[in-house]
């Protein structure tokens, strides 16, 4: 249980309170932000590796996620958002193997309702944006072409269905797969460390061996999953924006 609250050691007994999570977080985007502002100052014409590299992530999250889902001329004024929720939840997530800190910032379930807020702003105002008030809330709580009967059991539904479920599965998703992932580096490596330093002989060096490598290929893993995860999310997010925005 401490994995996930550890004790505060900066001002504790506060609001402020910051313990290794908190740390984690801060770490996170006060290094985002860097990489950001020195890319909006230092980009040149022809790019070296880094700026090269992020405007490959950025072209990726344009065609990949806006271009794909949204459509080349919606997906322009959602892309700055898109991005966010992309490189927000990756630098997130990425800190769980980061040495010092060892824990996603998304592993516990505050920072995944941040974003899954951001998101679900971002679709009902893009959908309230496009269709109006009434016209957006009419179209996802009472589909065309349906019996008026009908809409005494559809349109409970559909509220579950666009309003709760939506938001609810980018929690859930994003929050189980980082516990899961911390999980696993724990298991790994408590493993190795009882096995080499508690059990010792050559039962415990063998062990503790294949712990070791097990936990470098989970590592290794987390870094795909923290990818992924970004990814899925910020893809999630585009496909509900698009069901708000298209025409009905």
């Amino acid at each position: 249980m401490d994995e996930f609250f550890p004790e505060p050691y900066l001002f504790a007994g506060t609001p402020f309170a910051i313990n290794r999570i908190i740390m984690a977080r801060l770490i996170a985007v006060a290094v985002l932000a860097i990489i950001c502002i020195l890319y909006a100052k230092r980009a040149k014409l022809v790019p070296g590796r880094a700026q090269a590299a992020l405007e490959y992530i950025l072209d990726f999250i344009r065609k990949s996620i806006g271009y794909e889902v949204i459509g080349e001329e919606k997906a322009a004024r959602y892309l700055p958002a898109l991005a966010t929720l992309f490189l927000g939840v990756f630098f997130m997530n990425i800190t769980g193997i980061v040495p010092g800190l060892h824990i996603a910032s998304t592993s516990l379930v505050g920072m995944p309702i941040i974003y899954a807020l951001f998101a679900y702003v971002m679709f009902i105002a893009a959908g309230i944006r496009t269709h109006g008030v009434g016209g957006y809330f009419k179209s996802q709580l009472m589909p065309a072409g349906v019996p008026w009967p009908i809409y005494i059991l559809m349109t409970p539904i559909e509220f579950l269905s666009n309003f709760i479920v939506r938001p609810a599965t980018l929690v859930i998703r994003l929050l189980a797969n980082m516990v899961v992932g911390h999980l696993l580096l724990v298991l790994t490596f408590a493993a190795t460390h009882a096995l080499y330093f508690s059990v010792g002989g050559l039962g415990g060096a063998l062990g503790g061996t294949v712990t070791l490598l097990g936990g470098v290929a989970v590592v290794v893993f987390e870094i795909l999953v923290a990818g992924l995860q970004a990814y899925v999310f910020a893809l999630l997010a585009a496909v509900y924006l698009a069901l708000s925005i298209e025409e009905h």
